[in-house]
């Protein structure tokens, strides 16, 4: 196994299986952030490879050296479907559903975090830059940090950081802050989430922080200097631009408008089914919109795309059920037979088809409860190269800090939610393109590119000034 002087520790590899048996690489906006840095730096990249059980040796794929981590079925049971998403996932999403917290999950969520760390350490040459990714590996930086002083160690934790009142539930929860603070460089969504860390470590720890500084008591007596701010992620926009100029994606487009009847509005909703996303108060929004007649199935259809997710976890089952159910009762009430009100479909599409499914859109409504970004309002931006359209934007996704020309609503305020609904289908073309404009230049100037350099550079300046101090 060669060493790397840039390794990125993340969940996943970034690449899956394909039908015969080798390797694809995987869509995703981390992986194409990623991927020059990679080839630039020699780079290599430790992730689970997405299957249970089977030690795979280190291979290249895409000039890129991959390091797989094994987990087995109960890891992932425990690690994986317990502590990371039936623990952290709803504790930092702000308890929307309830967290459940299991000495066995977390047991495991310590083993695999080192598993990890081990595999990061082994890889990385001297002085090597680390990145590590998410939620499911919050103890890897410490744990380097421990094995390998030589090395600069990064962070970026891609969903929200709770406020303290909720996460000193955590019965694990100075571990988990010290796990972070192994970091060089703690890297958030939105600056709220940057403070929110601060003010837990300030409570928990005791520590100073001054600024974006956190001052971190070191074994032999010095401290250390770890940065907490936020880097808000974003997309690939010049895939998505050239995607949409595609003829046939635009024809694909006009395809789907067809054989939704042509209605005179399309509104579209795109999520992974999961509950922080709002899709229970965008149904029932809209339902109520059609039962008061201010909407109707011979002028609006909503599409709704709700991707498959975690569906062995109980939440998801349950939540599954009451989406199908709101969704046949609105059927069964304002079907046509010329005309349906919400098309659902419960699949995962390619880029192309969801790319059609953007220019067909008037009305993008993006209702989370509570996201860390939410780079789907990014792509539907990106996407509308007419400057046309609408972005319904949840106030609690971490991309309404940037858009602000999206018409901001409070999910849980079904009745402004409503009113923005209304606003955003009758909204003459002259105001969609002065707000549209707005938008897709601020997508265009900070794409996933800029948020790559803008963290490492930030990286690369707090190792310098550290060997400076030291």
């Amino acid at each position: 196994m060669d060493r790397a002087g840039f390794v990125v520790v993340a969940n996943r590899l970034p690449v899956d299986r394909d039908e015969v048996g080798g390797w694809r690489r995987s869509p995703g906006g981390l992986v194409t952030a990623l991927e020059p840095v990679m080839r630039e730096a020699d780079g290599a990249w430790v992730g689970w490879p997405g299957q249970a059980g089977g030690e795979l040796d280190p291979f290249v794929f895409d000039g890129t050296q991959l390091v797989p981590v094994a987990l087995s079925d109960e890891d992932v049971e425990l690690y994986y479907e317990g502590m990371s998403n039936d623990t952290f996932w709803p504790l930092y999403h702000d308890v929307i559903a309830a967290p459940r917290y299991h000495r066995v999950w977390w047991d495991a969520y310590v083993r695999v975090n080192r598993r990890f760390a081990e595999a990061a350490a082994e890889v990385a040459s001297e002085g090597a830059t680390v990145w590590v990714q998410d939620y499911q590996l919050q103890l890897v930086p410490q744990m380097l940090r421990e094995a390998r002083p030589d090395l600069t160690i990064g962070y970026f934790h891609h969903i929200p950081f709770p406020a303290y009142g909720l996460f000193s539930q955590l019965p694990w929860r100075r571990q988990v802050l010290e796990g972070l603070l192994g970091a060089d460089v703690i890297g958030f969504q939105r600056v709220a989430d940057a403070g929110n860390f601060a003010r837990a470590v300030r409570r928990q720890l005791r520590y100073v922080t001054r600024a974006s500084g956190i001052h971190v008591p070191q074994p032999d007596g010095t401290t250390r200097v770890a940065l907490a701010k936020a880097f808000p992620i974003s997309i690939d926009t010049q895939s998505y631009i050239e995607m949409a100029e595609r003829p046939d994606v635009q024809a694909r487009a006009a395809e789907i408008r067809e054989s939704l009847g042509n209605p005179r509005k399309i509104l579209l909703g795109v999520d992974r089914l999961d509950y922080t996303k709002g899709i229970r108060h965008r149904l029932k929004a809209y339902g109520e919109l059609l039962e008061d007649g201010r909407l109707s199935v011979e002028d609006v259809t909503l599409v709704q795309v709700a991707s498959p997710s975690r569906e062995r976890v109980a939440a998801y089952i349950q939540l599954r059920d009451e989406i199908e159910l709101m969704v046949g009762r609105i059927d069964g009430d304002f079907d046509t037979m010329d005309h349906v009100a919400v098309r659902y479909l419960h699949q995962a599409y390619p880029r192309e088809e969801m790319v059609a499914l953007f220019l067909a859109a008037d009305v993008m409504l993006v209702t989370a409860l509570r996201d860390g970004m939410n780079l789907v309002a990014k792509e539907y931006v990106a996407s509308r190269i007419d400057n046309r359209g609408v972005l319904v934007l949840s106030e609690f996704a971490g991309a309404a800090d940037e858009l602000g020309s999206a018409l901001r609503i409070n999910p849980h305020d079904i009745g402004g939610l409503k009113d923005a609904i209304m606003r955003a289908v009758e909204m003459p073309a002259a105001e969609q393109g002065r707000r549209m404009r707005v938008l897709r230049r601020r997508v265009r100037e900070h794409d996933v590119a800029a948020w790559s350099r803008t963290f490492l550079a930030t990286l690369e300046a707090s190792r310098r000034w550290q060997g400076s101090r030291g």
